[in-house]
């Protein structure tokens, strides 16, 4: 009985992993749209959120079920709650990469990006990937160290997010208001989407060390 329990919870790491391999494909596939202005790739992504949201469902049906068979405690316990945790940024996750191929998908046959601002959105969308690459492999190792690092990303993630309001706020801003609004949206869903991969590592020391990881004061 107690292998098997055991084995329910190691299956709420899988599916945990597993929603971290979706949504870093997903907002691979909302940044190619939304650079190369490739519609049926931004109706992909957009489709394809049901699976991230299925894997949801499914892990909060383990936990719901796991917590109503076994009431697990201590360690066990923390698991189950950082989990439902996880699992919730990770799905808001999937949200802000359908939030960008749909900004793709508004705009085709045009391009949201003008051409100055191209390289910052290659940046964050690099970003993006690596932060939750990173938080699969924290939740699968438990690797605290590792998840601490996250927080160095997220602050380049920042960095960029203020240098696309340098360039809308610009005097010489050539492209008028509604790309300015694009942009200022695409730069806020993957600022979040940075934040919320941050959360993940947050919650995964929080699970092997009981405490919180402490806020970076910049």
């Amino acid at each position: 009985m107690r292998d098997a329990y055991h084995e329910e919870l190691d299956s709420l790491t899988d599916k945990l992993v597993e929603m971290t391999r979706l949504v870093r494909s997903a907002i691979s596939r909302a940044t190619t749209a939304l650079l190369d202005s490739d519609l049926q790739l931004a109706e992909s992504v957009i489709s394809r959120d049901t699976e991230v949201n299925a894997t949801f469902e499914q892990l909060e049906a383990s936990i719901f079920e796991l917590m109503a068979r076994q009431q697990p405690v201590a360690v066990d316990l923390r698991m189950v709650i950082t989990a439902l945790r996880m699992g919730t940024d990770l799905e808001r996750m999937g949200d802000l990469a359908v939030h960008v191929a749909k900004v793709a998908r508004l705009r085709h046959p045009d391009s949201a990006i003008p051409a100055e601002v191209r390289p910052t959105i290659v940046q964050m969308g690099q970003i993006a990937e690596t932060l939750v690459t990173k938080a699969g492999g924290c939740i699968a190792s438990h690797d605290v160290e590792s998840a601490l690092e996250l927080e160095a990303d997220d602050d380049a993630m920042d960095k960029l997010h203020r240098r696309l309001f340098r360039n809308i706020l610009a005097k010489d801003w050539p492209h008028g208001v509604e790309p300015a609004i694009d942009i200022t949206l695409i730069g806020r869903y993957y600022e979040r989407y940075a934040d919320h991969a941050v959360n993940v590592a947050g919650d995964v020391v929080y699970l092997v060390t009981g405490s919180r990881p402490t806020a970076n004061p910049s």
